[in-house]
C-alpha cells in the first residue's frame, strides 16, 4: 500500500509491535502487517532460534523499522493478555482519516475492538492485529 494516510504508508516515527513466536505465527504477523496494513518487509535474518523480522513504511523505506518481535519470553504472554483484557493498545499509528482507514481495513477483514471515536481533538479506533495485540490508529483534527 502506498497511498498517503493509510497505516504503513506514512513514515511512522514510533512503533514496536510484537508478533508471535513460532514460524507460522511470524508468517501470520508478517502477512498482517504487509498485506493488511501496507508495510514492506525490510529485514528478515535468523537470530538464534528466532528471526530478526522488521517492516517499514513504503513511503520511507530507510525510516523507522517496526520489529515483529517473537513473544517467547515468559513475561510476554501475561503482558499482552493483560493489555488486551484492559483494552489498552500496544502501539498507535497516525493516519490522515481514521473513518476512511477503518472502512478500508474492515474491507480487508480486520476486526475492530473500538470503532472510530471522536474524542474532541483526536479521532481514534483500535483493532486486533491477529497476533495478540491491540493497535490504535489516530488522527488529530
Amino acid at each position: 500500500m502506498t497511498g498517503r494516510g493509510r497505516v504503513g504508508a506514512r513514515g511512522e516515527r514510533s512503533a514496536a509491535a510484537r508478533g508471535s513466536g513460532g514460524r507460522q505465527r511470524r508468517a501470520k504477523a508478517l502477512a498482517f502487517y504487509t498485506e493488511k496494513l501496507g508495510f514492506t518487509k525490510k529485514t528478515d535474518v535468523p537470530a538464534g532460534g528466532a528471526r530478526w523480522l522488521t517492516v517499514v513504511s513504503p513511503a520511507d523505506p530507510d525510516g523507522v523499522e517496526l520489529l515483529l518481535e517473537p513473544d517467547g519470553h515468559p513475561a510476554a504472554g501475561p503482558f499482552k493478555t493483560a493489555l488486551v483484557a484492559d483494552g489498552i493498545p500496544f502501539t498507535q499509528f497516525a493516519v490522515e482519516d481514521v473513518y476512511a482507514e477503518v472502512e478500508r481495513l474492515k474491507g480487508l477483514g480486520v476486526e475492530f475492538t473500538q470503532e472510530a471515536t471522536d474524542l474532541g481533538p483526536v479521532v481514534t479506533a483500535a483493532f486486533d492485529d491477529t497476533c495478540g495485540n491491540l493497535i490504535q490508529i489516530a488522527a488529530m483534527k
